[in-house]
């Protein structure tokens, strides 16, 4: 899969192709809906896929300091389109000059001059221009005045719910990983650097890494979970972990009332492992929450809840794997 920054790496007598246009956070079932439809519209024409993304997301230009929880790094977005067949993975940087393109601009600039695109895939309740003016209907009547075909996906699961990054943002802002799950298609992930806490955790005979999330990350709500942890390849990985391959974990998310703390952290406890993960670049994939943040009364409550969550943790991840 090429991975494109801009349209200036467009290259020279680049054809026409099949264009699927979002934000794409989280890469979840409605998306692979809208990716789906594109990948075989352009494996039947014989020409390119392509998803065209934006960075950063367009609410924190149009409202600075509106960004929304971010369900997944813009790395994660494209391994996700590249696994699920996309050609090209295009990110638009998203700036005031793009904010204000009508939506005429926009197709003619963009998808037409640039792109070439034959067909346009988006979800039926797509907009898009200046103020979000333009819609599917839009779309079309430019369609047709241009060349391209369009069409557009509904994004509606079982039950009736409609598959959406603010619909799981919701779930899991709740501690409902489960059913953030079913509309991602995945555990949802969190990303980040191991740094250095209180180690407190060491003290109690459970030595957590205290993962630094990326900004904007959706971090669940306050409780403990049991989730897979993962080295991220690239790097050294520490000593007595292999790098990319999971491992079982209960994760702590909250500002740890028993001693009275204040910073909200993500802390995860790794099962059987013993390793130095300082400063290694990590994921986190929560399966399932065990339990609310609580406060107790005395360390040995305390140990002794750790350590009911941990045999919990197993006995689910064993389950899951």
């Amino acid at each position: 899969m090429l991975r494109w920054r801009g349209l200036s790496n467009v290259p020279p007598g680049w054809g026409r192709c099949v264009v699927t246009i979002g934000v794409f956070d989280g890469v979840h079932r409605g998306h692979a809906q809208l990716v789906g439809a594109a990948t075989r519209s352009a494996a039947e024409r014989g020409i390119p896929s392509v998803l065209m993304t934006f960075d950063p997301h367009p609410s924190e230009v149009v409202r600075p300091g509106s960004h929304p929880p971010q369900l997944s790094t813009l790395r994660r977005r494209a391994d996700l389109a590249e696994e699920m067949g996309i050609d090209v993975f295009c990110v638009i940087p998203f700036n005031t000059t793009v904010s204000a393109q009508s939506p005429e601009e926009f197709v003619h600039e963009v998808l037409v001059e640039q792109l070439h695109a034959a067909e346009v895939v988006v979800g039926d309740n797509f907009t898009f221009g200046h103020k979000a003016t333009g819609d599917v209907a839009r779309l079309r009547e430019l369609g047709e005045r241009f060349g391209f075909e369009v069409t557009a996906v509904s994004l509606f699961g079982e039950h009736a719910v409609t598959f959406s990054s603010t619909y799981i943002r919701s779930c899991i802002g709740a501690g409902d990983v489960e059913l953030a799950a079913e509309a991602l298609g995945r555990p949802h992930r969190v990303e980040g650097v191991v740094v250095h806490g209180e180690k407190r955790g060491r003290d109690l005979g459970y030595p957590t890494a205290n993962v630094s999330a990326t900004a904007h990350a959706a971090i669940p709500g306050d409780g403990v979970y049991a989730a897979w942890f993962t080295v991220q390849p690239g790097g050294h990985a520490p000593e007595g972990m292999v790098a990319g391959q999971r491992y079982m974990s209960a994760v702590s998310v909250g500002t740890n009332p028993t001693f009275s703390g204040r910073d909200r952290t993500v802390e995860a406890y790794v099962l059987d492992v013993d390793a130095d993960i300082y400063g290694q670049h990590v994921c986190v994939d929560f399966v399932s929450r065990i339990r609310g943040m609580e406060a107790y009364d005395d360390l040995d409550s305390l140990i002794t809840a750790i350590g009911d969550d941990v045999e919990r943790t197993r006995s689910i991840l064993e389950a899951d794997s």
